[in-house]
């Protein structure tokens, strides 16, 4: 799979679909790797271009071992789509993904033709918590948080129904480099974007999993109320990564929403 640097920084990237078709660019999950949208993209073959890259300490990424914030990693995403020659796309992110796409829909309205936020949140208190975590990945490595990790992101009976799929989901997740995820941590936790929320003019989709223990609902409520051009959809049956458990679904949502915002743009 290709790599690129972009800002001192080496990124593992996918970029598929017919030149020219409007791009749409994800942004995956803490602990995640762009492997999360596999069950998603078919929805969007022929119609779109699509980008998928591992944010910076996941997957095939490098990682750089000092504190960053959301907007660092925004400024990644942003240096990707320039040096990939896409400058505009329909921006799509889950959970630290959608943190990641609030950041640069407000900073750089330029660069989003579109919105999608998915099982995420503008405010992730408490800071203490989050340092607690990364504390305990550096000092213990991924497995230590993983069971615990696996049970807020998926409803029991998705694991019952497709456990293949939450064993490689598993794998990826404690393959993570701990630094890696510790700094994105630290990120989400000293993050706040409800300020921002009106800067971002693009349209806008927020999905959240009515099931998800870690940004419920409420959350998502949250970031619609600041956002002009917002529109909520709750899932049913959908915990936290809801873009695997209910790809299909997701899937179908997004390529309308898609569709809407490309012929509006």
């Amino acid at each position: 799979m290709p790599q690129i640097t972009v800002g001192g920084i080496g990124f593992r990237y996918l970029l598929e679909g017919p030149e020219g078709a409007p791009a749409v660019a994800f942004s995956n999950s803490l602990g995640a790797t762009l492997e999360m949208w596999d069950a998603l993209v078919p929805a969007l073959t022929g119609r779109y271009r699509t980008l998928r890259y591992d944010t910076r300490g996941h997957g095939g990424s490098e990682t750089r071992d000092q504190p960053i914030t959301v907007t660092d990693l925004a400024g990644d995403l942003a240096g990707l789509l320039d040096a990939l020659g896409i400058g505009r796309a329909h921006l799509v992110g889950l959970s630290l993904g959608g943190m990641t796409v609030q950041a640069l829909a407000s900073a750089e309205p330029e660069h989003a033709l579109s919105a999608t936020l998915m099982a995420t949140a503008a405010h992730m208190p408490s800071p203490q918590s989050w340092e607690e975590r990364a504390a305990t990945v550096r000092a213990q490595g991924l497995a230590a948080v993983v069971e615990a990790t696996l049970g807020r992101w998926f409803t029991p009976g998705f694991a019952q129904r497709d456990p293949a799929a939450i064993q490689a989901i598993r794998e990826r997740f404690v393959a993570c480099d701990p630094a890696g995820y510790a700094v994105c941590c630290g990120a989400i936790g000293c993050m706040d974007l409800r300020p921002a929320l009106s800067a971002i003019t693009a349209p806008t989709l927020v999905i959240a999993g009515r099931d998800d223990p870690s940004t419920p609902p409420a959350m998502a409520e949250e970031i619609c109320a600041g956002i002009a051009q917002a529109e909520l959809l709750v899932l049913p049956r959908a915990a936290h990564l809801l873009a695997v458990e209910r790809a299909e679904a997701v899937g179908g949502y997004l390529r309308a929403f898609l569709d809407r915002a490309s012929r509006d743009a």
